[in-house]
């Protein structure tokens, strides 16, 4: 008969539960801090849900009424370089990190609030309305909500989303050498995302100081957690990752604060993530005024089961028991966070018709902010070297494509301790799976990390390294369809980070991918990502097709304060050109075009591989055409003046890139033009582009399905023909 050996986890997994001794030997200030917080938060969310009531709040009111005693439990002895950040409903979070920022030492239950917690209430409910003195200008509303000097990273309307940028904070914290941690707050129907499970995995392969807090509210929105898993403790995740976890009423602000003293000294002491699961109940629906018995997806009977339990009485009656506060206090308390929150109302709302309210017209964003902050102002860059290879005055030697990528990158990490850089086997191989990294694990071994195969971990951790401002990630996606699966972080997160928090956070990130068209990996390897990135606001792109353009460009990417894309070809990593010997440390004129050849028959626009293919074909056809080398894609960043000037004077374009016609870069770009340069074009502007599908394995339907120099040439002469000059 078979042996059968009994498994246990490595890491504990504890619920916890507070005593009446625990009570009993709670400090008063804590207790009493404690309560005031719980009591602001409260009053501030009756007075949301009461002008939600009123349709004041455009957009979704997440309440967090019930759920109080998790977040300020978990929150109230953090400091200030401590972080956190959560999801859609984070109002309890956001205000619990404001008031321990600005009351480290606690609050007392009669002491004046202050105006600088007036302030904060009131900025915070004018961004929940929308308003331009809000944290976020208005921006973010009820789901985004950002205050980065009080710690508080940015909540999170997509459902986990915020757990690999926390984690990038942690590993900021970490890499810093503080002892300082990160809170990455969500809910039950956040525990089974992807993104949640790949950042509990690298996180604890990575010991960084990051608490997975859990608010198990039983409901994801109407679908209950018994529906949704079959192991409904929560923290049971923790098991699988090797973190430590702990389970806890969340209704027992105590027993919560217990619990995150055990938490934050492991992390602190350096050993890794936490979890902790809070059982806590929202009083009222998903969204809105109104109990999650009015849609039937719970009963009355269980509604008022819970709130019995409500954490604010609670705290009350054991503070009422220990002679710490009187019932006259309590009731005073309560008033002045009443106070507080109409004062706050009365700012924002003015009297209208029928005895009704309305918004202050003067508070509402002006219009013309509407795309203010999508991207920075590059002042970063400004008296930056820069330099073209046609006017280089220094020595020029032969040098390959992928030893100009290897070097570029070696040079910035010695000059620049803020660059780390991640990705898939970049820290083996001798320099990734291209060599690409070659020689940065050695130099930099604790900034070049060997990543799991996790994009959304990775990419998410990437872009919270990014927002925390002190590093600056290099992240490397081995081809660029790998962004479909990080494509949460890639475009909800990052790209929009920086506008959706009101343009205040720059994201300083470089994305490094390549195409490998042509190399036999198939529909799943070898896609051209730019017809995607640049339809998606926030991020700069940018791709060379010479060794020398590479360096400048690369260069740029690390000093922009945006996240930038580089995309790279494999068919150019072995090609040769020529490279400065003894300077690594210029950058490409910001949003400048290169001229290959001049002409005038037509514009060719292309980048990457297919400038080598234009310039080809224009030589077998003889056709007399500009070739302009585009290097900068975003719509922010193309150098418009040299393209349109081209078009004035050859009155013909034709598009050129090789990937597949879905997610055609030059769809976008021939779209701008034709409304830009309807009035000086001769025919309809004429693209060269792959098939439809993608590549696939077989090297004669590879070959099929991407553009190369004998497209070109038909390309040229369609455009000969239809101008009546056939070739």
């Amino acid at each position: 008969m078979s042996n059968q050996i009994n498994l246990h986890p490595e890491s504990p997994w504890i619920e916890l539960q507070s005593t009446q001794e625990d009570w009993n030997q709670a400090d008063p200030a804590l207790l009493e801090s404690m309560l005031t917080q719980l009591h602001i938060v409260r009053a501030f969310e009756e007075s949301v849900l009461e002008l939600a009531g009123e349709g004041l709040v455009h957009g979704p009111a997440h309440s967090s009424i019930g759920q109080e005693g998790g977040a300020v439990g978990s929150i109230i002895s953090l400091t200030a370089a401590d972080q956190v950040n959560g999801s859609h409903r984070g109002h309890h979070q956001f205000l619990a990190k404001a008031l321990t920022y600005l009351r480290p030492n606690g609050m007392k239950a009669g002491d004046a609030f202050g105006a600088d917690i007036q302030d904060v209430l009131q900025r915070t409910l004018a961004e929940i309305l929308g308003l331009a003195q809000g944290f976020c200008k208005g921006r973010g509303g009820s789901m985004h909500l950002q205050w980065i000097e009080a710690g508080a990273l940015g909540t999170n309307a997509i459902v986990g989303g915020g757990a690999p940028m926390a984690a990038g904070a942690a590993w900021a914290h970490r890499h810093a050498e503080t002892d300082a941690i990160a809170i990455t707050y969500f809910g039950d129907g956040a525990v089974n995302i992807g993104s949640v499970l790949e950042t509990m995995n690298l996180a604890a392969a990575w010991k960084l100081p990051i608490c997975f807090f859990i608010e198990n509210n039983r409901y994801a929105v109407s679908t209950s957690v018994e529906e949704a898993t079959a192991e409904t403790r929560l923290s049971s995740r923790g098991s699988a990752f090797n973190i430590p976890s702990w389970k806890v009423d969340g209704m027992d602000p105590l027993a919560v604060h217990l619990t995150m003293q055990q938490a934050l000294q492991h992390m602190r002491e350096g050993n890794g993530p936490t979890i902790v699961e809070a059982d806590v109940y929202r009083f009222f629906h998903q969204n809105g005024p109104y109990p999650g018995s009015a849609f039937g997806y719970r009963s009355k009977e269980e509604e008022q089961e819970w709130k019995v339990r409500d954490p604010i009485v609670l705290l009350e009656n054991q503070m009422l028991e220990r002679g710490l506060i009187a019932a006259e206090q309590i009731a005073a308390l309560r008033t002045q966070c009443q106070s507080a929150m109409a004062e706050a109302v009365a700012e924002l709302t003015e009297p209208a018709a029928k005895g009704k309210r309305r918004i202050r017209p003067e508070l509402w964003p002006s219009e013309d902010f509407v795309d203010v902050g999508i991207r920075g102002d590059l002042s970063e860059i400004e008296n930056v070297e820069t330099q073209e290879q046609a006017a280089f005055a220094d020595t020029l030697v032969k040098g390959k494509f992928i030893d100009a990528v290897a070097n570029v990158m070696n040079r910035r990490m010695e000059t620049d301790d803020s660059i780390v850089v991640m990705g898939e086997d970049i820290h083996r191989l001798k320099g990734g799976t291209n060599g690409a990294t070659k020689g940065l694990k050695e130099r930099f071994p604790t900034r070049t990390l060997g990543t799991p195969i996790s994009e959304n971990a990775f990419m998410g951790l990437g872009g919270g390294i990014a927002v925390d401002g002190r590093f600056k990630p290099v992240v490397e996606f081995m081809y660029p369809d790998f962004m479909w699966v990080a494509a949460d972080q890639v475009f909800n997160q990052i790209g929009k980070a920086r506008h959706m928090f009101g343009g205040q956070s720059d994201v300083p990130l470089v994305l490094r991918t390549k195409i490998a068209m042509g190399t036999g990996y198939g529909s799943q390897h070898s896609m051209d990502p730019a017809g995607i990135f640049v339809t998606n606001p926030g991020w700069r792109i940018v791709a060379a097709s010479t060794p020398f353009d590479y360096i400048g460009l690369m260069n740029f990417a690390l000093a922009c304060n945006d996240p930038v894309l580089v995309i790279e070809h494999v068919d150019l990593y072995s090609k040769s050109g020529l490279l400065p010997e003894n300077n690594l440390d210029y950058q490409i004129p910001f949003g400048k075009a290169a001229v290959r050849r001049q002409g005038q028959a037509v514009t060719i626009l292309t980048y990457l591989s297919m400038v080598d293919h234009s310039l080809e074909a224009v030589e077998q056809t003889g056709v007399d055409a500009e070739v302009i080398d585009l290097r900068f894609l975003d719509r922010a960043s193309l150098d418009w003046d040299t393209i349109e000037a081209s078009i004035r004077k050859t009155n013909n374009v034709l598009i050129v890139e090789q990937g597949n016609q879905g997610t055609s870069y030059g769809g976008w770009l021939s779209d701008e033009l034709q409304r830009r340069c309807f009035d000086w074009l001769d025919q309809p502007i004429q693209r060269v582009h792959g098939t439809e599908g993608a590549p696939s394995i077989s090297k004669v339907l590879e070959r099929a399905a991407a553009a190369r120099t004998e497209e070109v040439v038909e390309g040229l002469q369609r455009v000969m023909r239809d101008k009546g000059e056939a070739i």
